[in-house]
């Protein structure tokens, strides 16, 4: 049904051009201009990342609009039209992007397809593989390989690209790592809206003590124990922030915070980036955002974190 509705909106011509660079106003998918290929990338991430090896070489497109729940993602006829003259696919992996195989067979895409989870150092069934900055730099080490692989009169340019940002994202995980340094480690204690931060956590040695729905997706639902059982943690872990994320709401972290006594803290960019303007819109700005909202919540603003332009 989705590939018909796909082929009568194309023939009535009601997709906006996706090579300019710049934003779809109706649907939030990102464009990353023209080049001599094209990149269709399965959430913002991937867009980012994609967009600092590329450069002006290749064009890419981001599929899922910024500020949203991949969890929750439906997709819509329109967005595969980001899909339509790719290269090259590239997926998050596991359950983020799952929705992107009715794309593919939406747009009729024969493009390769680059899984990023199957490239980087895994946690277990754990999706979030991005949230450390060593991840990152393998990604796009496999992007830019991929990218060389399709286009092989652009190796100078993606080697270069790629040299330049893995550079900036070594810079990246020194300062985050001296940023959580100045907390002390016993109260490095998490608690945030599901369990997306596992591998950031491990990176930068904090204890995940609970999150307010405990799984590793946004659609699980918590029991009542459950949530019962999180405040008694946070009482006795001596918890002093809780902290929502963007792009779900934090309804329920509130009520929890307000019964074990803590504070909600700033949101942090877990499955998603913002914006522009909003201290998220790059993946380099969302991990220093959030390194600096943790620090300041752990530490009950004892302590703050700055960084450089991301």
């Amino acid at each position: 049904m989705l590939r018909t509705i796909l082929s009568l909106c194309l023939l009535g011509g009601v997709f906006l051009a996706s090579s300019g660079c710049g934003r779809d106003e109706a649907t939030g998918q990102i464009t990353g201009g023209e080049g001599s290929i094209s990149v269709s990338a399965s959430t913002p991430q991937l867009f980012d990342l994609a967009r600092n090896v590329a450069g002006e070489r290749a064009g890419v497109v981001g599929v899922l609009a910024v500020n949203s729940d991949p969890h929750d993602y439906e997709p819509l006829p329109s967005d595969a039209e980001a899909l339509l003259d790719a290269d090259l696919i590239l997926r998050s992996g596991g359950d983020v992007d799952l929705w992107l195989d009715q794309l593919v067979e939406a747009s009729g895409s024969t493009a390769p397809e680059l899984v990023l989870l199957d490239r980087v150092r895994s946690i277990g069934d754990d999706a979030h593989w991005w949230q450390d900055p060593a991840n990152a730099i393998l990604a796009v080490e496999a992007i830019r390989d991929e990218l060389i692989s399709i286009d092989p009169g652009g190796r100078a340019t993606y080697e270069e690209n790629a040299r330049a940002y893995i550079g900036r994202l070594q810079q990246l995980d020194r300062d985050v790592a001296a940023c959580l340094g100045s907390v002390a480690e016993s109260e490095r204690r998490l608690v945030t809206s599901h369990d997306s931060l596992g591998y950031y956590a491990a990176r930068y040695d904090i204890e995940i003590v609970g999150a307010a729905i405990p799984a590793l997706t946004t659609q699980a639902q918590p029991s009542a124990g459950e949530t019962a059982e999180l405040v008694e943690l946070i009482e006795a872990s001596g918890v002093a922030t809780v902290f929502p994320e963007a792009g779900v709401s934090g309804e329920l972290e509130a009520a929890i915070a307000n019964e074990a006594g803590a504070s909600v803290g700033g949101e942090l960019w877990a499955d998603t980036l913002g914006p522009e303007g909003s201290g998220g819109a790059t993946y380099v700005e969302s991990i220093e955002s959030n390194s600096a909202t943790l620090v300041e919540g752990f530490t009950a603003g004892a302590e703050s974190c700055s960084f450089g332009a991301g």
